[in-house]
């Protein structure tokens, strides 16, 4: 007797799954001991190299939400929140606050969507925001995957303290990636 294949789980739950997985395993890596972990020998200066790196690619990466948000203020709502956690991330890796974009920033960076890399912040390597909005999301997309496993990558060459802040940052990047690919 044969039995029909047994259906595949929703994708959603799915994806959650691994991202929890995936998310745990970092926070794991950063959590174990080694090289890099503070143990004798390791270097301090490596440290504060990593964390000041992390807090620009963190004020880069709100500065691309922001530029995005300003090309395309009917994602405002939706990329809010995700560009406030990135500057909350920068935050913690020492960066001084930034703040939020402003009213005529805003007006001024939707009305050229090309504005240069350090006006309104990079949104791809070129510097300009696309014009619709789903390449607009891939762009953020691309950018918060690339300073995930950035940062996944460094876990091993700093402190427990550093590498532990590292994790959680990448993980929540991974969150971002999964938030900004939904719906």
């Amino acid at each position: 007797m044969s039995f029909p294949p047994s259906p595949r789980p929703p994708r959603g739950p799915r994806r959650r799954s691994l991202l929890a997985s995936a998310a745990g395993a970092a926070v794991l890596v950063g959590c174990t001991g080694g090289p890099g972990s503070g143990e004798p020998g390791t270097d301090p200066s490596a440290a504060e190299r990593v964390r000041a790196r992390a807090a620009r690619d963190s004020e880069d990466l709100a500065a691309r939400y922001a530029a995005v948000i300003a090309a395309h203020p009917r994602l405002a709502e939706r990329l809010g929140p995700l560009r406030e956690e990135v500057v909350r991330h920068a935050e913690a890796f020492g960066a001084v606050r930034a703040s939020s974009p402003t009213a005529s920033g805003t007006a001024a960076s939707a009305a050229s969507p090309s504005v240069s890399a350090r006006a309104a912040g990079p949104a791809d390597d070129s510097g300009a925001v696309p014009a619709d909005e789903k390449g607009a999301l891939a762009v953020l997309v691309g950018a918060e995957r690339r300073l995930a496993d950035r940062r996944a990558g460094a876990l091993l060459d700093v402190p427990g303290e550093v590498a532990r802040l590292l994790a959680s940052v990448a993980a929540a990047g991974a969150a971002h990636v999964f938030l900004l690919t939904e719906g």
